[in-house]
């Protein structure tokens, strides 16, 4: 019973934050999670032994160029190619990270030093980044499109869960995340779409498709992200990548299907918007 109050407490203080930092301006919302960026990489070069602190400035560098210069100071052909590299490197890291999932082999002790600074920067610091820049749309900032992405989110978690309890009795990955079920994540998915429903009657931010389409993404995606960091949880031989919030474990534990969906959402977003 504590352990579930704790659980709620620190539930609903990190949802104030998240909302009331995008209602704030853009501003508040990007230092929030450019404090939460560290602190995932923090976490993230614990549980893959990288020493030193040279990802940290390497993380707060491209987070200037991109989240301040790029979107601030330019714009057209040098803007659009930059974010264009970004993408290309992050997608090519996610999709090697999804491939190794189907490995056997326990990765992290054969990776090198460069290997692992390359998995840091682009799966969890560009991610964080790509996060950030969703909602910067038409030169203004869509608070209600990046909130709506943490709500199909944050839907998608619940209902897997209550479903998965419920009827559960495939497993979706058990050698990574024995709890998973594939009836969790179709119940997931499902409720998911119907909040993406909720969201285009109530907001104005995307026409129905786009929303439809969105919540699909960020399901698929994000429940490979949480099976990714699974994966080099029991790798490391860790039950959470930290203990920053109680009854949740680390800051990277309630981002990791975020910040591995991020850069997937961005290129669906920027994608349907090319063909519409």
């Amino acid at each position: 019973m504590r352990e579930l109050l704790k659980r709620c407490i620190t539930g609903i203080i990190y949802v104030v934050l998240v909302v009331a930092a995008a209602w704030l301006n853009s501003d508040a919302f990007d230092f929030l999670f450019m404090i939460f960026g560290i602190a995932c990489l923090h976490e993230f070069k614990k549980m893959v032994h990288l020493k030193g602190y040279s990802i940290f400035i390497g993380f707060l560098l491209l987070w200037w160029i991109f989240i301040y210069l790029l979107e601030e100071k330019s714009s057209g052909i040098y803007k659009e190619n930059a974010v264009n590299i970004l993408m290309g490197l992050t997608l090519v890291t996610n999709l090697i990270l999804i491939r190794n999932l189907f490995s056997k082999k326990q990765r992290d002790g054969i990776l090198s030093k460069l290997q692992k600074y390359i998995i840091s920067l682009f799966y969890i610091g560009a991610g964080c980044i790509f996060l950030t820049m969703i909602p910067y749309q038409n030169h203004a900032f869509a608070k209600m499109l990046i909130i709506g992405i943490f709500i199909l989110i944050w839907v998608n978690d619940s209902f897997a869960y209550l479903t998965g309890r419920a009827f559960g009795k495939r497993k979706l990955f058990e050698r990574v995340s024995p709890k998973k079920t594939i009836e969790g994540f179709i119940g997931g998915l499902i409720f998911a779409i119907i909040a993406s429903i909720i969201l285009f009657n109530y907001t104005d931010e995307m026409n129905l498709t786009k929303w439809i389409a969105l919540a699909i993404v960020i399901v698929i995606f994000g429940t490979l992200g949480d099976l990714v960091e699974s994966k080099f949880k029991r790798t490391a031989g860790v039950k959470d990548s930290g203990a920053i919030l109680p009854g949740h474990g680390g800051m990277l534990d309630r981002l990791d299907s975020l910040i591995f969906a991020a850069p997937f959402a961005y290129a669906c977003i920027q994608f349907l918007n090319y063909v519409s």
